[in-house]
């Protein structure tokens, strides 16, 4: 026998496990699939108006609308490895996921991840030029530039996410078939693997730290280097759009990287917290970002704003330019008739 009191063979490992999110909530599942699904229809439609009207209107084709267009779409990208497989176990208690499924979960979770830290670099990046260096912008942000960027962020995405679903597909799965969460994250796999895991975790922790200590110390020095800049403007105006611009920026990362550290902590340090609290701090973490950033984005940049507002508007102007000679001719077709 081994140390946890497994065999030291495994000769069993489990490859069809079952996915059980929010245990504690058993009478309340159903009741939340009507919520759920309309949070992610929310999340699919907003991202994608934003997306659209990115797309639509020639005057965004610059580097920050693209950039803020390409995350809005791993937003939704993330929302979809997601909230399918959750509604499903929310109808059903116990939520059935092969390991090649559950793999394949966590490579699209942690990629799509990997990818809003780098956007967010890139976004930095961006803002940093057009603040610190604006009569250079036109020459260093080019097309070129945001092509070098896109493979970067690719890269780096897929350094990271690759190793650690390799990693967890040569673990053994032999404590039980359920999984006490509602999707595939790392730490929960893990919590059912067994033999020494002491290499799986310390390289988890340390990808982790390596990783979000390298972006915040890039993102910190960039909006240090932005905000300075920007208080020396002379023009008023300016400064305050300066200003407002890299506040949007600052709210997604503060959303992101927040959420994002209070789950580690608590998955690594609070082994007293119920699975239902870990749960939901997973699903503030995988989807509070695809919620927020369209209306932070849609709301607090003006340009986008604009569009958007033109757009709706536009159609409802459409409609009643439609409809008016429809309504001039009932209302003179009643004169006639109480005439």
């Amino acid at each position: 026998m081994g140390k946890d009191g497994n065999t030291s063979t495994f000769n069993i490992s489990y490859t069809n496990f079952f996915l059980v999110g929010f245990p504690g909530l058993s009478e309340w599942r159903p009741l939340l699939v009507l919520p759920l699904t309309f949070l992610y229809v929310t999340i699919i439609s907003a991202n994608a108006l934003v997306i659209h009207t990115v797309a639509a209107q020639r005057s965004l084709h610059q580097p920050m609308y693209v950039l803020i267009a390409l995350l809005l779409a791993v937003n939704i990208s993330a929302a979809t490895a997601v909230m399918p497989k959750m509604l499903e176990g929310f109808v059903h208690y116990a939520n059935p996921i092969s390991l090649h499924g559950c793999l394949a979960q966590m490579f699209f979770i942690y990629f799509t991840l990997l990818l809003d830290y780098n956007l967010l670099l890139a976004m930095a990046l961006d803002r940093y030029v057009a603040i610190c260096h604006p009569l250079r912008y036109s020459d260093l942000m080019t097309s070129r530039l945001l092509g070098v960027l896109a493979f970067f962020a690719l890269t780096r995405s897929l350094g990271v996410a690759v190793p650690l679903v390799v990693l967890t597909s040569r673990a053994q799965f032999c404590r039980t078939v359920v999984i006490r969460h509602f999707t595939c994250e790392y730490i929960a796999l893990l919590s059912i693997a067994c033999g020494d895991l002491t290499f799986n975790n310390h390289l988890g922790l340390a990808m982790r730290l390596a990783t979000v200590s390298f972006d915040l110390a890039l993102l910190g020095t960039s909006y240090t280097r932005i905000i300075y800049t920007a208080f020396q403007i002379s023009s008023g105006g300016a400064r305050a759009k300066a200003l407002h611009t890299c506040g949007s920026h600052l709210l997604v990362i503060l959303t992101i990287y927040l959420s994002g550290l209070s789950t580690s902590i608590v998955f690594r340090v609070a082994k007293t917290v119920s699975q239902d609290v870990q749960n939901l701090l997973s699903a503030i973490y995988l989807l509070l970002p695809g919620t927020l950033n369209p209306v932070i984005y849609g709301v607090r940049t003006r340009e986008i704003r604009q569009h958007i507002e033109k757009m709706l508007c536009g159609k409802e102007l459409a409609r009643e330019v439609r409809e008016k000679p429809k309504r001039l001719q009932n209302t003179r077709v009643k004169a006639k008739l109480a005439g």
